[in-house]
């Protein structure tokens, strides 16, 4: 069995649109980033390959390749899985909480674990997925942007 952990943090930027675990949620304003800036998703990606020493998210995928501009993070992640697989391991559970303000995350939960858990072909009982707030402090309480965080637990096939 080997652990990953993740983290990823966007800010908030007009004119794109807002991917969350791989959902697209209705929003004035969506996160920037080179890609879409699914914080979920990088998040879970640095915990998986972390967890298969696979080093990160930045080398896998480099934001100065232009082949990343504004792709699909669940089809990042399917070929992160990939790695993971050939690498002789299997996903048996992953975490993961967003924090923000805003958007609630609720409504979206069971979306966004279905596709999740799609991806890292799973059942969605192994996929924990939750919101949170930080009370109005720091840069996800002042409506800035966007964190999560992901950890998952990888057993040998």
């Amino acid at each position: 069995m080997r652990v990953g952990a993740g983290m990823d943090a966007h800010r908030f930027e007009p004119g794109r649109r807002l991917v969350l675990g791989g959902v697209e949620i209705p929003a004035a304003t969506g996160l920037g980033g080179h890609s879409d800036a699914d914080v979920v998703l990088h998040a879970l990606m640095d915990a998986l390959l972390g967890a298969g020493g696979l080093g990160d998210i930045g080398e896998m995928f480099p934001d100065d390749d232009p082949a990343y501009r504004d792709a699909s993070s669940l089809e990042l992640l399917e070929r992160v899985m990939e790695s993971v697989r050939e690498r002789g391991f299997a996903v048996d559970n992953a975490d993961l909480v967003v924090v923000c303000e805003e958007p609630r995350i609720s409504p979206y939960r069971a979306e966004m674990t279905g596709r999740i858990a799609s991806a890292l072909g799973i059942d969605p009982g192994r996929v924990g997925l939750k919101g949170t707030t930080t009370e109005g402090m720091g840069f996800p309480g002042r409506g800035e942007g966007i964190m999560a965080f992901a950890v998952v637990l990888l057993a040998e096939k």
